[in-house]
């Protein structure tokens, strides 16, 4: 099997990301990716031609491959086919195999804008061959406003190779997206239900839209529960992005759904870490992830809100802080904790610093949220605009062929969150999320109204706030009969901070 070229393979994944190709399934099209040059090569077939392709599919079909391996595979080399520049597969019959990597490794593409976007070097002193992040490895940076780049997709073929490239659901799909995005929900609502989509498509064996029937979807949801032994929250999103695709993508309800063998619900008690286990993850952790932390835990913040932090959010006058854009696109403040003010104005300094340096190398500025960088262009060169945890380096549009800024991955604050809770040795499952679990149970502990600790998480209703009455040891008495037989001393609560 030949190795794919290092230049191409970079080019593969933004053509991946582009197409919204599951993450979990991207490891199968890069299989396929290697596996039609080496039948090209074994065949005399030219991998750059589009006439190779239903060879190659029926190859596969006599290797006992299933339709929807073929579809994948099709779909993969189709990719391929689609992409610009002058990447290109080995040639046929020129053998790569034990072929050493190129030197360097720079960061793989990621689009933003059309047509293509990808991470590198800022202009200037730095040189194209620099050694790139340890980031290399993600597959794409998301765009600030959830949006995906607006490439034209592949058409969908005609005739006898319709159906092995699965282009019967292209157009179904694109209108999921389309009503996802016309009703304002987040990105990973849209991924999550294209996700289910798919893996309906699959399980129905790709069945025509107009065939589906509630009969599919019961089978789909019970083979979940007994097959699968999926969790009940699993089972739920699925069946949610299912009622939505038929709803609003095929026009048509459900009808009753009954009969389906329902995933067992499970409480979960959330992971909840002592203030001394705090301190000994933050010691392990470099700037700025110890920041990042120390606001999971002292505002009780997710972590998406926290990376989406912008310098005008801090009111540090007042002490408040303005999480815009929450779970459900809800803003809501929270009290910002007095010890973190000087950390929080010296990242003001550094966030300042690094901005003079972008804007003397024609920055084009922070990525905005939605259009904003339709109706102000220059609103994101603006300081108020930068991020509070802006990412180490640039981002070239190649659009534009203009530079700009995004923030901290969530990945590198989960990695970096792994690494020191297993250096200080902390024998619990720890996640930036614990974090926020932490903050709850612990102003619960010391008394906090609960209804004041709902406000301060966001959430919708009380009964999701409830979970942390079971983090913390119980202070109440049972069987204390009458209150006018308790001591007025005992009966009477401290007030609440």
């Amino acid at each position: 099997m030949l190795r794919v070229p290092e230049e191409t393979g970079r080019r593969f994944e933004a053509a991946m990301a582009a197409a919204e190709v599951a993450v979990q399934e991207r490891g199968y099209y890069r299989k396929w990716l290697r596996y039609y040059p080496d039948f090209c090569g074994k065949y005399g077939r030219g991998a750059a031609e589009e006439a190779s392709l239903e060879p190659f599919l029926e190859k596969l079909a006599s290797k006992n491959q299933s339709t929807a391996q073929r579809r994948q595979a099709a779909q993969a080399v189709r990719l391929y086919f689609g992409m610009s520049g002058t990447a290109c597969l080995p040639r046929p019959g020129a053998s790569t195999r034990g072929a050493q990597p190129q030197s360097g490794n720079p960061k793989a593409p990621s689009p933003q804008d059309p047509p293509a976007v990808r991470e590198g070097p800022p202009p200037g002193p730095l040189s194209p061959s620099q050694p790139a992040s340890r980031r290399a490895a993600e597959p794409r940076i998301p765009r600030p406003d959830g949006g995906r780049a607006q490439q034209s997709r592949i058409p969908p073929p005609q005739g006898a190779a319709a159906l092995a490239t699965g282009a019967s659901r292209v157009k179904e799909l694109d209108a999921l997206r389309n009503a996802i995005r016309l009703r304002n929900y987040s990105p990973r609502t849209s991924e999550t239900y294209v996700h289910w989509t798919r893996k309906f498509q699959t399980y129905t064996r790709s069945k025509p839209p107009d065939q589906l029937v509630t009969e599919d979807v019961k089978g789909f949801l019970t083979d979940m529960a007994v097959r699968r032994n999926v969790a009940a929250s699993t089972q739920n999103q699925a069946f949610n992005a299912l009622l939505f695709f038929f709803r609003h993508v095929l026009g048509r309800e459900f009808g009753k759904v009954e009969g389906v063998v329902r995933a067992k619900r499970r409480r979960y008690i959330p992971v909840v870490l002592s203030r001394a286990e705090i301190d000994r993850v933050v010691a392990h952790l470099e700037h700025p992830f110890d920041l990042v932390v120390l606001l999971l835990y002292g505002c009780g913040l997710r972590v998406s809100e926290a990376l989406d932090l912008r310098i005008q959010c801090f009111n540090l006058d007042d002490g408040i802080l303005t999480v815009h854009d929450g779970k459900g696109q809800k803003d809501r403040t929270v009290p910002l904790p007095k010890a973190l003010l000087p950390r929080i104005r010296d990242r003001f300094e550094r966030v300042a610093a690094q901005r003079r340096e972008d804007l003397a190398k024609d920055f084009a500025g922070a990525f905005l949220p939605r259009q904003l960088e339709k109706k102000y262009p220059n609103a994101g060169r603006e300081f108020i605009w930068q991020w509070f945890f802006p990412a180490p380096r640039l981002t070239l549009v190649e659009a534009t062929g203009r530079y700009w800024r995004y923030h901290v991955l969530d990945s590198d604050v989960q990695r970096a969150v792994k690494r020191a809770a297993d250096a200080a040795g902390i024998p619990k499952r720890v996640t930036p999320h614990t974090f926020r679990h932490t903050f709850a149970s612990h102003l619960l502990q010391a008394n906090v109204d609960i209804r004041t600790i709902q406000e301060r998480l966001g959430h919708s209703d009380l009964k999701t706030t409830m979970i942390y009455t079971h983090t913390v040891p119980s202070r109440t008495l049972k069987d204390a009969g009458s209150p006018l037989d308790l001591d007025p001393k005992t009966a009477e609560r401290d007030p609440q901070p």
